[in-house]
């Protein structure tokens, strides 16, 4: 199943439109996009001058992988880290995480686009623990999760792993709040 773009997938595609803009050689800089869905964010680094070869769209969703390689992006099948090189360091990674609390409710495939584990925030820690071995040193990580996923824990683990980080934005919705940050 592939996740639509909704106001998680707009707030953080306009945070990683601002972030490149920061950035002088766009052209050059390697970016992952995990969880890449229907390919939004590696869309919007495209269309914000990044070089569509050195874009990688990585989804555990076959289908996804298959609609991405059809509109023209670099795609692998992959379950976070697992089908992406040892030695393949990228200097931006982005992942739109699953960030919700398991819902007993919810069937498996709709499951795999929203939830992040029991309490919400498993997924992003296991994603957190890979990603350093293939981030360059002055690489960035630009996260999206929810106040529904315990960001006190997600943070305290981020700086425990020695990440640094900074909130670059948030969007009140009605029973959460959204926020993206970018980890060093």
């Amino acid at each position: 199943m592939i996740y639509s773009p909704a106001e998680d997938s707009w707030l953080l595609e306009k945070e990683i439109t601002e972030f490149l803009k920061r950035i002088r050689n766009k052209k050059r800089i390697k970016i992952l996009d995990m969880g890449s869905g229907s390919g939004i964010q590696a869309r919007a680094c495209i269309d914000a001058g990044a070089d569509r070869t050195q874009v990688l769209c990585g989804d555990i969703d076959e289908n996804a992988v298959r609609i991405l390689k059809s509109q023209g992006l670099n795609s692998i099948q992959t379950d976070l880290f697992s089908n992406i090189k040892n030695q393949t360091k990228f200097d931006l990674i982005i992942f739109n995480a699953p960030y919700l609390p398991e819902d007993k409710q919810e069937d498996k495939e709709s499951k795999l686009t929203t939830t992040a584990g029991q309490e919400g925030y498993e997924l992003i820690l296991k994603f957190l623990d890979q990603a350093k071995s293939h981030l360059n040193k002055k690489g960035s990580i630009i996260l999206l999760f929810s106040s529904l996923s315990k960001p006190k824990i997600i943070l305290d683990y981020a700086k425990k792993i020695k990440y640094t980080y900074k909130k670059l934005g948030e969007q009140k919705l009605f029973f959460e709040k959204l926020f993206v940050y970018e980890l060093k």
